[in-house]
C-alpha cells in the first residue's frame, strides 16, 4: 500500500475521533476530550491517534477520572498521551 493510499483513511479516523471526542455525552469530558482533539489532532503521530482510539473506548466517567488523577489509571491507557490530556486546559 503507498502512502498516498493510507492518506484518506488516516484523515478519516481523525475526523472520526474528533467527532467521537466531541460527543460523548458527559459534558466534562466532552470540553476535554473534544477540545483537545481539535486542537491536536492534526499532530498526533499514526500511534498517539491508536492511542487516542483506544482511550476514547473507555466509559467517559473513567477517563473523567484519570484525567483529574482522582481514579487509579489500568496500565494500558497510562501513556504518555493521558499525560498530555491532563496538561490540557480546554476553553470554556
Amino acid at each position: 500500500m503507498t502512502h498516498s493510499e493510507t492518506m484518506p483513511d488516516l484523515e478519516m479516523r481523525k475526523k472520526r475521533l474528533v467527532y467521537r471526542s466531541h460527543y460523548r455525552g458527559f459534558r466534562e469530558a466532552d470540553l476535554i476530550l473534544g477540545g483537545f482533539a481539535k486542537a491536536h489532532i492534526d499532530k498526533m503521530t499514526e500511534e498517539e491517534i491508536l492511542m487516542f482510539e483506544d482511550l476514547l473506548g473507555a466509559k467517559d466517567h473513567d477517563i473523567y477520572g484519570w484525567i483529574n488523577q482522582t481514579l487509579i489509571v489500568p496500565a494500558n491507557y497510562d501513556t504518555p498521551l493521558l499525560e498530555r490530556l491532563r496538561a490540557f486546559k480546554p476553553v470554556k
